[in-house]
């Protein structure tokens, strides 16, 4: 099986939902729309997670590569 990349999971996983975990604990659940090679994202349909509960819808948002420590499927 060949090995993938970073940028191969993104691309595989462009138009699907996502959870974005950021540091200070703020977990963010949308569409993912792009990305570029510094991992900024642009999600699509965002909403801000908190213990497993949404709390804010936010549309679409644009997330720093530096403030990102992963991003996950999500269902």
């Amino acid at each position: 099986m060949a090995e993938k990349r970073p940028f191969d999971v993104l691309n595989g996983a462009l138009e699907k939902n996502v959870l974005v975990k950021l540091k200070g604990d703020t977990e963010i659940r949308g569409i993912l729309n792009s990305f570029d090679v510094h991992m900024n994202l642009v999600l699509e349909n965002a909403e801000e997670i908190k213990e497993g509960k949404v709390t804010r819808k936010l549309g679409m948002v644009l997330l720093r590569g530096d403030t990102i420590v992963f991003v996950s499927p999500s269902t």
